[in-house]
């Protein structure tokens, strides 16, 4: 492997970008088979909508919470594996644990004891889910220092993603699902989960042993002796000084609940309202997964060609429209199809809203690590570990509030806790319109509320140039940044 001392580009090779590529495993893993949960803990262990969207939410909360620490030790950490792999190896076999006892709760337990365990479960997985997916998106911001270069490292991790969650989706659908009940026999889901911590284990222990020497000869900060507790809470409102690190965090905090609304509500749709059969859901599924594909695939031109910024709209503008679109006809009775019709209109809505989460899934994490440098540039000091922490504490956190809101949404529009007893049980008209509008257009409006905040973002490619120049000849000059020893 070449000395990363001697590449003051910081270009990692492909090999490196390969094996870094497969830490998605953990969060595009855990993303694909946790879309289960809401669904299996309602519809077939009968717990409340609200009682899940809380517990659920409380998870996420609590991941969110701990995402700041996690970035500030992981920014302050020296060790002969460098600020970010030691964390990594930590987080594998205690969140592929938890993962397998999320989707295994004991039998026969009351549903105040079913919601205990779902919430306390879904706290420790998110927890060790966070002490290894903060560090890991760290290390790929510092990994390469280039405008363009950052979004390649991206494309490697999000294709992979897709991989994933094409491999999980199809594990979910063509093994378990497959069985007699589909989505609503109880029997098939211990087994999906502990299946799903054993492969996400695997890629993220490979992820480690990959990109060990690598991160070991990236730059290391100088010690820093306060305490962690003490330093921390500065440390916060010094990046929340910068102007660029609000927008992007609070407009991603408000998109995050949007995600988080409607693909709570997502597998309800497709099996009470366009009445899918088990192995049709795959279809929209795939198509999706196809769509950030293409997404990826395009995102990394655009990006040489257009602003991040423009990407980024451009993403969200298509995301936002496909949401709404077909939800909208349904509740307004211009569609009414189900079954097979409805899986093709299912499939191109997906895989155009796919496109644009694909833009969004290159640009966006590209222009955090933008804004990082920044930082630099402003104060000193480098704080990927907290950028990024910053970022899935804005996911989790709203996403959890999109959860929530779709729990107290399915009581609210009297959603029928004994649907789930038969498969494809019939619901009222007026459910069925409610779950629609609930599902697309409101989480729709939500993402152009987030548009509108995340139109002022202003780091631009020249922007960006100025300032890589400008740490350049700080790093010359040994005033920023200490090299590891």
């Amino acid at each position: 492997m070449a000395d990363v001392e001697a590449d003051r580009a910081l270009t990692p090779s492909v090999p490196v970008k390969l094996g870094y590529g497969l830490g998605a495993v953990c969060d595009a893993g855990f993303t694909a088979v946790a879309g289960f949960l809401f669904f299996y803990y309602t519809a077939v262990l009968g717990l409340s909508g609200s009682l899940v969207g809380a517990a659920l939410f409380i998870g996420l909360c609590a991941d969110a919470v701990v995402d700041p620490f996690i970035g500030s030790w992981s920014d302050n950490l020296r060790s002969r594996l460098g600020r970010r792999v030691p964390l990594m190896l930590v987080a594998t076999p205690l969140f592929a644990m938890a993962v397998g006892l999320l989707f295994a709760p004991p039998a026969g337990l009351s549903h105040p004891l079913l919601f205990a365990w779902l919430a306390v479960t879904s706290v420790i997985a998110r927890s060790f889910l966070s002490l290894f997916q903060v560090p890991y998106i760290a290390l790929g911001a510092e990994m390469a220092e280039g405008y363009d270069e950052r979004s390649s490292v991206v494309a490697y991790r999000a294709i992979i993603g897709i991989l994933v969650g094409v491999a999980v989706t199809a594990l979910a659908f063509s093994v378990y699902f497959a069985r007699a009940g589909g989505l609503q026999s109880a029997a098939s889901y211990p087994g999906l989960g502990w299946s799903a911590a054993t492969g996400m284990a695997a890629g993220m222990a490979a992820c480690c042993l990959v990109v060990r020497r690598y991160a070991a000869r990236l730059p290391q900060v100088a010690p820093v002796a306060t305490p962690l507790l003490r330093r921390l809470p500065g440390e916060v409102m010094e990046v929340f000084r910068n102007p660029s690190f609000c927008i992007l965090f609070f407009s991603a905090v408000v998109f995050y609940a949007a995600i988080g609304l409607n693909a709570t509500l997502a597998s309800h749709a497709n099996v009470f309202v366009w009445k899918l059969e088990t192995p049709m859901m795959q279809v929209p599924a795939y198509a999706y997964l196809a769509g950030v594909l293409a997404g990826v695939a395009v995102a990394p031109r655009l990006t040489r060609r257009f602003e991040k910024k423009m990407v980024v709209l451009a993403g969200l503008t298509l995301v936002v429209l496909f949401w709404s679109l077909l939800p909208l006809l349904r509740a307004a009775g211009l569609v009414t199809a189900t079954g097979g019709e409805a899986m093709v209109l299912l499939a191109i809505q997906t895989f155009l809203v796919g496109i644009g989460a694909g833009f969004c899934a290159i640009a966006y994490p590209s222009m955090m690590a933008d804004a990082a440098d920044e930082h630099e540039h402003l104060f000193g000091r480098r704080r990927e570990g907290l950028y990024f922490s910053g970022l899935g504490f804005a996911a989790k956190g709203a996403s959890g509030i999109g959860v929530l809101l779709g729990g107290f949404a399915l009581d609210l529009i009297r959603f029928p806790k004994g649907a789930g007893l038969e498969p494809g049980g019939p619901l009222p008209e007026a459910v069925q319109v409610g779950l629609m509008i609930v599902w697309g257009p409101t989480a729709g409006v939500i993402g152009i509320v987030a548009m509108v905040m995340f139109a002022s973002y202003a780091i631009t490619r020249r922007r960006h140039d100025e300032i890589s120049e400008a740490l350049r000849r700080k790093r010359a000059l040994g005033s920023a940044v200490a090299p590891a020893q």
